[in-house]
Formats: C-alpha cells, sequence, structure tokens
C-alpha cells in the first residue's frame, strides 16, 4: 500500500483512563469487527485483562477507513509495564494521549507524555468520560494545555463508553498524524516491537516496517542475536490474524518463525533479510533489566519439576521474566525470579497457579546489590541470604530511584511526609495547574518494594499516583537481618535493610511472625538478628494442659511432682521439636497491618 495512505499511532494513558474502551469503538466505527463479535475490552486477551480491568500485553491492529490504513496499538497504563509502551511509541509516529475528564492528569499520565515527546511522535489530546457527572472538562483541559501547550479547541472531548465524538479522533488522526517515511530499498529493516511464544506455531513476531518488505518464506536473521530462521507466515491482525503474501515499507503486522524461543528474537532487535543484509540495525534495542526478585517455591517438593517447567513456558511470552534456580533448607527446592514490580509479580504468580495448577510459596520480594570485597572482587546478590561474610566486604551499594507523585496539593506535606520516612530525598516540587502538585523524588527502591503504593494511595484519599525509573546503585550502611524461628536460622526470610531501620523492622517482622506461626506443645523463640546481635524477640507461648485434673485431695507434693514431670517433657520437647512454619510467613513484610 501507499505510504500516503498509511497511519501508525498507538494509545496511551494512566492505568483505567479508558484505552481499551476507545479501541473498542475504534474498531466498531471502522467495521473491523462485526457488531455481533464485540466485546468489551476486545483487544485484551488474557482472562486475568478482563478481570482486573487493566491491560497487560500491549495489542496491535489493523483497520481501513476512508481508503486509509489504520495501524493501532494498543498499551498498558501501569508503571511496571511502561518498557511495553516505549516499545510501541518507536514503531509509531502519533500517539493519542487519553486523559479521564474526572479525574485529571495522573503520574503515568506524564511519563507516558515524556516518552512520547522524547520519541518525536505528534499527541493528539483527548478527554475521555465527558458524560460522567463528576467529569470537569475546564480544569482538565487547562491541565492538559498547560502540559502539551497546545489550544483548548485542539482538544478533543469525547465518551468512548457511548461512543460520543469519536469520530472526531479518527478524522484527526488521518489530518495531523505524519505518514510512515521508509524507503523500498534492498535491504529490509523492521522492528520487533513485540514477541511471543506459541506453542504450535513457534516464535510469532509484532514488527514495524521501516525499509524494504518481507515476503513469505523468506529467509530473515535478527541482526542482535545473529539467530536466523524462515518468515513461515506474515500477514495483519485484524485483530485476527490475517495472511498475506507480503508485509510492506510503513506498515505493521505479525511474522511467524520457526524460531523455538524469544530469546533468539528479543524486542527491540531488527529483522532482516538474510540474502540481502542491511548494513545498520535499528536504534531501540535495549535489554529489559528486572529490579524485583522473589523466590518461587512449590507448596511440596515432588512439583518442583512441574513449576520450573512452568516458568520456562511462560518466559518465552514474557521477554522481561529471568529466572535462575535455588535451592532453601527450609523450602526445599525452587526458582527465583526477576520482575518489574510488584503487579508484574502479582500477574506471573495468579498466571502459575491459573494456568499450570501450581500452590506456591513466595517469598518477600527484595531487590539486587552490588558487593565490592576488600580484594575488589565485584559480586551482584539477588537475594540476601547470598551475602558473603561482612567482614570481607568493603561497601554494599543498593538501586535508587527517580519517582514521580502527582496529587492535588493539599496533600503535598503527607507525600513529603512519607518519602522521608522511606529514607527518600524530595527533589522538586512543581504546579500542573492551580490544584495539581507533582512532587519528584529520590529514593532507595528497597524501600518502596512493599506498601508505599497503598500508603500514598490511603493518604491522599486515592487521588495521588506514582511513577518511577531505576537511577542508579549507591554505597549505603546496609546489614543483613536475619530471623530465627526456635533458635534456628530462616534464610528465606533474611532481608537487607538500612542499619538504621534495622531494630524498627526486626521489631515489626517479628510481631507478625507471632501472629502467623501456630503455637505449639512447647514455647517457640522469635529472634531478629544482626550478625550475632540479637535485637528483637518475641515468644509464641506454649500450650498448657493442665495434668492435675485427675488429682483429688492428697498432699500438694503430689501436684508438685506431676507438674515437674510435665516442665521436664516441655524440655525435652523444645529440644527436639520442630516448628512447621506456614506459606504465609514468608510475606509478613507484603502485609499491612
Amino acid at each position: 500500500m501507499d505510504q500516503e495512505q498509511i497511519r501508525n499511532f498507538c494509545i496511551i494513558a494512566h492505568i483505567d483512563h479508558g484505552k481499551s474502551t476507545l479501541a473498542d469503538r475504534l474498531l466498531e466505527l471502522t467495521g473491523t469487527v462485526e457488531k455481533r463479535a464485540m466485546k468489551a475490552q476486545l483487544l485484551d486477551k488474557m482472562d486475568l485483562e478482563r478481570e482486573k480491568g487493566i491491560t497487560i500485553k500491549l495489542a496491535p491492529v489493523r483497520m481501513n477507513y476512508q481508503g486509509y490504513q489504520l495501524n493501532l496499538i494498543d498499551t498498558p497504563g501501569h508503571v511496571d509495564f511502561s518498557y511495553e509502551v516505549s516499545r510501541s511509541l518507536e514503531a509509531c509516529e502519533g500517539a493519542i494521549l487519553v486523559v479521564d475528564a474526572s479525574q485529571g492528569i495522573q503520574a503515568q499520565t506524564l511519563a507516558n507524555v515524556y516518552l512520547a515527546l522524547a520519541a518525536d511522535l505528534k499527541i493528539i489530546p483527548v478527554l475521555n468520560k465527558i458524560d460522567l457527572p463528576a467529569a470537569d472538562v475546564e480544569r482538565v483541559s487547562a491541565e492538559v494545555i498547560s502540559l502539551l501547550g497546545c489550544k483548548a479547541e485542539e482538544i478533543l472531548h469525547i465518551s468512548a463508553k457511548t461512543g460520543q465524538g469519536v469520530e472526531a479522533v479518527l478524522q484527526k488522526v488521518i489530518e495531523e498524524v505524519p505518514a510512515p517515511v521508509g524507503g523500498m530499498t534492498d535491504s529490509t529493516r523492521a522492528l520487533i516491537f513485540d514477541s511471543y511464544y506459541d506453542d504450535y506455531r513457534g516464535v510469532i513476531l509484532y514488527v514495524r516496517l521501516v525499509d524494504g518488505d518481507v515476503a513469505k518464506n523468506a529467509p530473515i536473521t535478527m541482526m542482535a542475536t545473529g539467530a536466523e530462521g524462515i518468515a513461515l507466515e506474515v500477514g495483519a491482525l485484524t485483530p485476527e490474524m490475517t495472511p498475506n503474501k507480503q508485509l510492506e515499507v510503513g506498515e505493521i503486522g505479525y511474522i511467524v518463525t520457526n524460531l523455538k524461543s524469544t530469546r533468539e528474537a528479543r524486542v527491540g532487535d531488527t529483522v532482516t533479510l538474510t540474502k540481502r543484509p542491511a548494513q545498520e540495525s535499528l536504534p531501540g534495542y535495549k535489554d529489559v533489566k528486572p529490579f524485583v526478585y522473589a523466590g518461587f517455591f512449590p507448596e511440596s517438593n515432588e512439583y518442583y519439576q512441574e513449576l520450573k517447567d512452568a516458568i520456562e513456558k511462560l518466559s518465552l511470552s514474557d521477554s522481561a521474566l529471568q529466572f535462575e534456580l535455588e535451592n532453601s533448607p527450609v523450602l526445599g527446592f525452587g526458582v527465583r525470579v526477576g520482575f518489574l514490580g510488584l503487579l508484574h509479580m502479582d500477574i506471573v504468580r495468579e498466571r502459575l497457579e491459573r494456568e499450570y495448577n501450581l500452590d506456591l510459596v513466595v517469598t518477600n520480594p527484595s531487590t539486587d546489590y552490588q558487593i565490592t570485597l576488600l580484594n575488589d572482587e565485584e559480586l551482584s546478590i539477588k537475594s540476601a541470604a547470598d551475602l558473603p561474610d561482612p567482614a570481607k566486604i568493603a561497601e554494599i551499594r543498593e538501586p535508587w530511584i527517580k519517582g514521580e507523585v502527582v496529587v492535588p496539593k493539599d496533600y503535598v506535606g503527607a507525600v513529603i511526609q512519607l518519602i522521608v520516612s522511606k529514607r527518600g530525598q524530595q527533589k522538586n516540587l512543581s504546579f500542573v495547574d492551580a490544584q495539581l502538585a507533582l512532587v519528584s523524588f529520590e529514593a532507595p527502591l528497597a524501600n518502596l518494594l512493599t506498601d508505599f503504593y497503598d500508603q500514598l494511595k490511603s493518604i491522599t484519599s486515592g487521588y495521588g499516583s506514582f511513577s518511577y525509573e531505576l537511577d542508579n546503585y549507591r554505597a549505603e550502611d546496609l546489614v543483613r537481618l536475619d530471623f530465627y524461628v526456635a533458635n534456628e536460622i530462616v534464610s528465606a526470610l533474611s532481608i537487607m535493610v538500612h542499619r538504621s531501620e534495622a531494630q524498627r523492622l526486626g521489631r515489626e517482622v517479628v510481631e507478625k511472625l507471632k501472629e502467623v506461626i501456630p503455637r505449639q506443645n512447647f514455647q517457640v523463640a522469635l529472634q531478629a538478628a544482626i550478625g550475632g546481635k540479637f535485637i528483637a524477640r518475641e515468644d509464641i507461648s506454649a500450650f498448657r494442659k493442665d495434668v492435675t485434673t485427675g488429682l483429688y485431695g492428697g498432699d500438694v507434693s503430689r501436684k508438685k511432682k506431676v507438674l515437674a514431670k510435665q516442665a521436664k517433657g516441655k524440655k525435652r520437647m523444645k529440644r527436639f521439636g520442630k516448628v512447621d512454619i506456614p506459606a504465609e510467613a514468608f510475606t509478613v513484610l507484603l502485609k499491612r497491618d
């Protein structure tokens, strides 16, 4: 198709501002999907996406309208999946920025706008949900104007639910989004913006043709990994796979390959023809690095192989998932998995439990640490249990993030207090408009992993929103906090913590453990320690059976004798007794009080 008739664009927004609903209306309006086949969140293929009402995977679709070929990519809104957004932007020339008319601009709206501006895209601002009683069109329009520097008449007012004003969005895309610019050269270059593994067909690539074309059965090469394969089928998603003879310059479509792993065709890589290879790969090849790690263990060790197989299959379709095998004295064999954030971890856990029928024990999430030893050797650890002998360590560096919180100005004081309580440093305070403040800060990632988002939502009455990106690693006074149950160290509970926070955290965790570990027939001591020094203790009292109930009358020494016998038995039990630690004990840090 002539490039002048092609428009490539994506929809960006904060989570729950109506991206998927707008995509549904566009599919209806262009007649891409028949009305009888229509359902809400049509592009969200996973059950989890429908249940949670969020988009997890980006979804491309091709629509034909008034002689134009419109290629749309629906993107996720949550901060954990912002790498999916940045890849989608690389494949487009324009972006529809959706803002909820009742909620206004949120943190992820800003983050996505910065990504779109960095990719030099044409941004079309759209106010959604104008039919809601709580919609404040004037205030939110002013926020958008101050953010983008556009005019009030350039902002489109729509209701994606009812379809009001959606046709104007399509017209604006055709008029304002530039047509793709590429050459019909001999050397083909296509950017992979997503790839997944299909059990029956192999690796399927979603690509944007930048130069040249790819025909069916053409031998292809991945420029970054060097993997070679064959384009068994090429075509477009409408939204089902529709095969064509070839994909041409400027188009977005899919390539079914004979590759066996997504590791060979990574996201951001460039596809070229084996017979006429391109000299230079496209920019945008960036390895996704996880920064949250958690141990996944099966409830019973006999299911370890099933867990390992399930994680391997899942990692084929999720290029951001990284894992390595680990062994714990308490939990047995398992895998340590790296994630992009807590929501990503939650989604992977739910998918493993649903799709592969596994019962899992998940340990407290942690981040990775860089260690320099006294002999100048560099180490990277993903779990506190791997920390070498403290006497050999010169310094420990932990990851810090740059964060942004968007919040109504009345809550700024509370937000800054929360940031400071997490060892963070407030860097900047600016105002999006008369009501909305933007608080920029830096903080150690480990302190934000567990309940920062929950606390932010509670102190801002649900109005605060938060986005972040990894900044750098900084040397801090960090120690390993160990926990003992009945005088035995439980390495799966160990955490890295700043020395100034160790005492408080140690007390909190032993108190929570006291609630979740069941009482035994003997007293159980729960202790927190740094090295050889104990800093907190709680005792779980023993069950007390009244052994003197059958004794009537007689001398008091009879009772004393029976009680002494019981005490002796309890002492022996304490020496040999084993405490069964329940699964929820390993996620105590995730639980709010």
